[in-house]
């Protein structure tokens, strides 16, 4: 299995609604793209409270590499992306990505 960590910095202007709005979006792509195991997202609630400004971000799990590559040339996935990226601090400089394989699930 393959985890997709994004992590965003929305701009102060973004609202919550925006957000969700976003994030609703993003939750329509798994009957989309083959391969999507789960999709969570939100914004965090750490008590450790050390986000750097990272306030909001989602976790998708993949069955493998081939269906997160089906997933980022997804038609949905670039238009997502690219509204992501509009609300983003900084644009693209305000999103954080990681692509982690998770230990004993097929990756």
């Amino acid at each position: 299995m393959i985890r997709h960590i994004v992590l965003i910095r929305f701009r102060d202007d973004v609202s919550e609604d925006k957000v969700s709005e976003l994030f609703a979006e993003l939750h329509t792509i798994k009957d989309k793209v083959p391969g999507v195991i789960a999709i969570t997202a939100g914004r965090s609630e750490s008590p450790e409270k050390i986000e750097r400004g990272y306030m909001h971000g989602f976790v998708v799990d993949f069955e493998d590499w081939e269906a997160l590559a089906a997933y980022q040339e997804h038609p949905d996935h670039k238009a997502l992306g690219a509204g992501l990226v509009a609300h983003a601090v900084g644009g693209i400089d305000g999103i954080l990505v990681l692509d982690i394989p998770v230990a004993g699930q097929p990756a």
